[in-house]
């Protein structure tokens, strides 16, 4: 590219002032997070540039923003499909043009986007680094307006790392096709070792080196040693504390998942799989369904997790030795994204090593074989180790804290008596006193979910209308600062941390009709009970379109609970009715029971219905005529109020 034209660039995207406009305009924030506008800055000055932060440390930003800055076309390399799809779908719903090119596209799409990138079109492109080391793939980036190249995962580039693909090795000849473009190495996980790999192999240049800290005190870490009895009872005893939040559960091989997944659907727990060995169509809607909440836990092998983005996963569960500390930092730090509270749980068996054991044995080159080695001793002094968790992280990746104490494992002391049944058991026999709630605090916590939950219904059926994941519409996080922020006007939604001009512009009028649409409880009225997540869950898959019956089959319960749930729901005047439950002659014979023989006994009603009428049925029908009973009284009240007045 001529002199001439880089100079533009250069004076395109020097004016200091323009990330921040940037950063409120595209993604809705005010101020970066730790490292990421220096990043910025560095890519806008054209510096080679190597960046180790952790997962939820907002990589992506730090290479997005200035591309969306520039006038040319950054250029990204991934391994991961799907983490492409997503990134561009959530560029586009942000206003900064960008594409990917990857085996899902048919030659004649590709073809456009080919001559796009020529013509300057994107802002961002990605490719896979298989696809960019090709001959042709060379010659059109050639004559293409390249601002700059990023290296996603730049670990695998190196040998010493955990996740080595020979594929990789092959971009640092982007150095002498492309010299004078800068390029920029992104990766969560690195030792100093790797660090200095990264640069070596992609023949960086002077770079401008970044590394975040790698300590996430957010998260707490829990390691235990058990046997495979004792490692199902402590598995349940976790779920059911993080009952109705987003789970990831790691097995170590494709017939533990199958196993683990049966297991806790015998509990009543249910679990979906992910395993390299499934279909793709299968894996994707799998791995759609708990990224949407359809499902909240997934058992999966390590072929699960590059690319998640979902921030709201509360617990990260191992069932084996991961192989090394990079893997386990990296797929346990996908719990707590939202940099809300996340357990990170170890449960590992004296057989893990055998198996790890047996896999380093099938490594063919010796010197991986010994670093395999390496990195399996290192792993066993960590979960061996009596001293702090997070400490032990950083020292590993050549981090020294000055604290010696994280208060956020099980070395340093955190609370895990809850995996102990008889601690358990103890506190919930302690008759502790709690805090009473007045009127004001319970409504607004109420309105406040159900705020939440108009929202997360509106997000599914937008996000299904366009065919995209829930969290490329808005992460949760921005629904829960709407939430907070109850805006009520333009102005006041844009300044909701996480609505961008472009997405104000594109839903701001519907969410402020959300929020305008809550009223609030009157004064003097009696505030409604809070829903308990079963319900909660339950609404969110009737409001998603489910049959009671699938419900019943997503959450692991019987019909029977799902349908008594269902039932005070419509009581509370939480879910409306709907005549597909129950077909107009059932109701009929129901209703005129439910009126000569009272509702609040069903055996009663059964006997003097025909057979084929069965008890959800009578239940759901009897909730409704409580509920019409319920506000019949009310009026009544309001009219003889009205009238003594």
């Amino acid at each position: 590219m001529d002199v001439c034209r880089r100079g533009l660039y250069n004076l395109i995207v020097s004016v200091p002032n323009d990330v921040f406009a940037a950063l409120q305009r595209h993604w809705g924030y005010r101020e970066f997070r730790p490292l990421q506008e220096k990043i910025v800055r560095s890519l806008l000055d054209r510096h080679d540039t190597c960046v180790v932060m952790p997962t939820g440390g907002g990589k992506s930003l730090c290479y997005q923003l200035p591309a969306a800055l520039s006038k040319e076309t950054a250029v990204v390399i991934s391994p991961l499909i799907a983490l492409m799809q997503d990134q561009v779908a959530q560029l586009s719903q942000m206003g900064i043009p960008a594409a990917f090119l990857n085996s899902s596209i048919d030659e004649r799409e590709q073809s456009r986007i080919i001559q796009g990138a020529q013509s300057g079109k994107y802002r961002l492109l990605y490719l896979s680094p298989e696809r960019l080391v090709r001959d042709h793939t060379i010659e059109w980036l050639k004559t293409s307006p390249v601002s700059f190249f990023v290296i996603d995962e730049a670990h695998c580039i190196s040998e010493w790392g955990h996740d080595f693909r020979p594929e990789y090795r092959q971009l640092k000849n982007l150095r002498s096709k492309f010299p004078e473009i800068p390029i920029a190495a992104f990766t969560a996980s690195a030792t100093r070792h790797v660090r200095h790999d990264i640069v070596d192999q992609l023949r960086l240049r002077n770079a401008h080196k970044y590394i975040a800290s790698f300590n996430r005190p957010n998260l707490r870490y829990i390691v235990r040693e058990t046997n495979s009895r004792m490692q199902g009872e402590l598995l349940l005893r976790a779920l059911r504390r993080h009952e109705g939040a987003s789970v990831i559960v790691y097995s170590p091989t494709i017939k533990r998942v199958g196993e683990t997944v049966a297991f806790l659907s015998e509990q009543g727990i249910a679990a979906i799989p992910y395993h390299g060995k499934m279909d793709a169509a299968s894996r994707q809607a799998n791995q759609a369904r708990w990224t949407n909440g359809e499902a909240r836990v997934l058992v999966g092998t390590i072929a699960f997790g590059l690319g998640i983005n979902k921030a709201d996963v509360r617990a990260v569960i191992h069932l084996s030795l991961p192989k090394s500390i990079e893997q386990y930092y990296q797929e346990a730090g996908r719990a707590g994204r939202d940099g809300l509270p996340a357990d990170c749980i170890l449960l590992w068996q004296k057989r893990d090593t055998a198996l790890l054991a047996h896999f380093i044995g099938e490594i063919g080159d010796p010197d991986e074989r010994d670093r395999a080695w390496q990195r399996y001793h290192t792993i066993r002094a960590f979960v061996d180790a009596k001293s702090c968790r997070h400490l032990e992280v950083c020292k590993y990746f050549g981090e020294i804290p000055k604290w010696k104490s994280c208060n956020a494992c099980d070395a340093c002391g955190c609370e895990t008596d809850w995996l102990d049944k008889a601690a358990r058991a103890k506190r919930k026999d302690e008759k502790a006193p709690r805090k009473r709630r007045d009127h004001a605090e319970l409504a607004n916590d109420e309105a406040a979910t159900v705020l939440a939950n108009c929202l997360r219904e509106w997000r599914k059926l937008e996000a299904d209308r366009q065919g995209l994941p829930a969290f490329v519409i808005f992460p949760d996080s921005t629904l829960r600062n709407i939430c907070a922020a109850r805006p009520e006007s333009m102005s006041a939604l844009l300044r909701v941390s996480g609505i961008g001009e472009e997405k104000a512009a594109r839903y701001g009028e519907r969410i402020l009709e959300i929020v305008r649409n809550l009223q609030p409880p009157a004064a003097g009225s009696t505030a409604p009970r809070m829903l308990t997540e079963p319900e909660r869950e339950t609404m969110r898959l009737l409001d998603a379109g489910h049959t009671i019956e699938e419900i019943a089959e997503i959450r692991g319960r019987k019909v029977q609970t799902i349908s008594a749930t269902i039932a005070e729901l419509i009581e509370a005047g939480r879910v409306s009715f709907r005549e597909e439950w129950v077909d107009t002659e059932k109701r009929k014979l129901i209703a005129e029971q439910c009126a000569k023989l009272g509702m609040d006994r069903l055996k009663p009603l059964k006997d003097a219905l025909p057979d084929n009428i069965t008890y959800d049925q009578i239940r759901l029908i009897a909730a409704e005529c409580r509920r019409r009973q319920i506000q019949k009284d009310r009026e009544d009240t309001s009219l003889a109020q009205g009238a003594s007045a």
